[in-house]
């Protein structure tokens, strides 16, 4: 990991940038997917799972035998682990729901609104050397505590051409029968078009590297909304003398392994702790079984020194990060002055590996800064809000003459004959 001690603000714009392809890079390699997707179907998604998964499918949707047969293959010890993960990120976002709000604006003017599930919705599952089962919990719970109808969930084939059984016991056990063994770039395109197996979804959920997260935004020139940007993972540690060393190097690299796109970010105001942590990443590094892409992404990495406290949240805030950790003296400065992360981790025996299995929280999450605008999946994700109104004559005797005034004045003759027709009539 790279050193900086106490960067410039002008330098800072280097700093928070992320080890990504260029936009126009990415759109080369996933318009001609969507296209091809959309005039062949089913046959271009094996197609391309023939090309990227070196695999031939005969049939792209798992079927509800092999389903029965990978359940019976799950470890009961690991079956108890994610029941307990599905307890407590139901109790979260059971928690999220509201009830509908209803307010008279004025005499005779009653609004209100409720929120209402989106029917077809798709989950992105990503695959490859690390399959995450954990995923499909964070975005089928609240897709069926929201009401959706229809959840059709995508994910690449192992090198057998199969599921990998954890993901299809998951699933099931959160509601979840659609199960399509394709991933990338094709599956979000089969997603937001439709195929003859994939239904056309809504919306598109789920987390994947940065040519799953150009193709979920190329998706929305084909109708289909998506959760938010959420690509490489992040992460950035803010630490001083009551952070444990050995603490941060492991959830460094716990982020770190996810990837080579990956960043880990450390902040400290303890310039001796930079040294500590590095001798530990060192250390635990030679252990690690994916030592190779967490080796990788640390180069990707930084260790960043302020002497202010300030000019440290100034920072944070403008990096913008995913994952963000805090074990800092001065706990509540740094949290009030938190304008921007994902999901924040807070003392040392809050590791981020918990928000993303087991705490209750989702960990699907914006990243690449996108932490500035969008929230993380929740409950509202997979909802939209309706708005209502029921006016009263005289409620409109009340509004109405403003409102045609205004129409008016902005020149729109319709809309203000709509209000003073009745307004004459009313009056006889």
């Amino acid at each position: 990991m790279e050193v900086f001690y106490n960067p410039l603000p002008k330098k800072w714009p280097t700093l928070t940038a992320r080890p990504t392809l260029s936009e126009e890079n990415l759109d080369a390699l996933v318009k001609p997917v969507f296209e091809t997707v959309h005039a062949q179907g089913d046959r271009a998604l094996k197609s391309f799972t023939a090309t990227y998964d070196r695999v031939t499918l005969k049939n792209i949707q798992i079927d509800a035998g092999e389903i029965d047969q990978a359940e019976s293959r799950i470890p009961s010890d690991l079956k108890q682990a994610i029941q307990l993960a599905k307890e407590n990120i139901t109790a979260f976002h059971k928690a999220q729901k509201t009830l509908p709000i209803a307010v008279h604006t004025s005499p005779g003017v009653h609004c209100w609104q409720e929120k209402k599930a989106i029917e077809k919705v798709g989950l992105y599952i990503p695959g490859g050397s690390a399959p995450l089962y954990s995923t499909v919990l964070m975005l089928a719970i609240p897709a069926k505590i929201s009401g959706c109808e229809e959840i059709v969930l995508c994910t690449p084939p192992d090198a057998d051409g199969k599921v990998p059984d954890v993901i299809c016991y998951t699933a099931r056990l959160c509601g979840v029968s659609k199960i399509i063994a394709v991933g990338g770039i094709q599956a979000i395109a089969a997603m937001a078009i439709g195929t003859e197996t994939v239904p056309k979804v809504y919306k598109i959920f789920g987390p994947g590297n940065q040519y799953v997260t150009a193709a979920k935004q190329w998706a929305t020139k084909w109708g289909a909304a998506i959760d938010l940007p959420a690509g490489p993972s992040e992460l950035l540690i803010a630490a001083d003398t009551t952070a444990q060393p050995d603490y941060v190097a492991a959830d460094l690299l716990a982020q770190a392994e996810h990837g080579v796109d990956s960043q880990v970010v450390l902040v400290t105001t303890h310039k001796p702790l930079i040294a500590r942590v590095q001798k530990a990443l060192t250390h635990q590094l030679e252990s690690l079984p994916r030592k190779r892409i967490a080796q990788e992404a640390l180069e990707n990495s930084k260790c960043i020194f302020f002497d202010q406290d300030c000019e440290a949240i100034d920072f944070i805030n403008a990096y913008a990060p995913e994952h963000y950790m805090l074990c800092m003296q001065k706990e509540q400065q740094y949290l009030e002055g938190l304008r921007n992360a994902g999901s924040v981790f807070i003392g040392n025996f809050s590791p981020e590996s918990a928000g993303d299995y087991a705490s209750g929280t989702n960990h699907t999450l914006p990243t690449n800064g996108y932490a500035r605008q969008f929230s993380g999946v929740n409950l509202d994700s997979f909802q939209k809000a309706i708005t209502y109104q029921r006016i009263t004559e005289q409620g409109l005797q009340t509004i109405g003459p403003a409102v045609a005034l205004m129409a008016k004045h902005e020149e729109l003759q319709g809309h203000q004959n709509a209000v003073e027709i009745r307004l004459k009539q009313s009056a006889k």
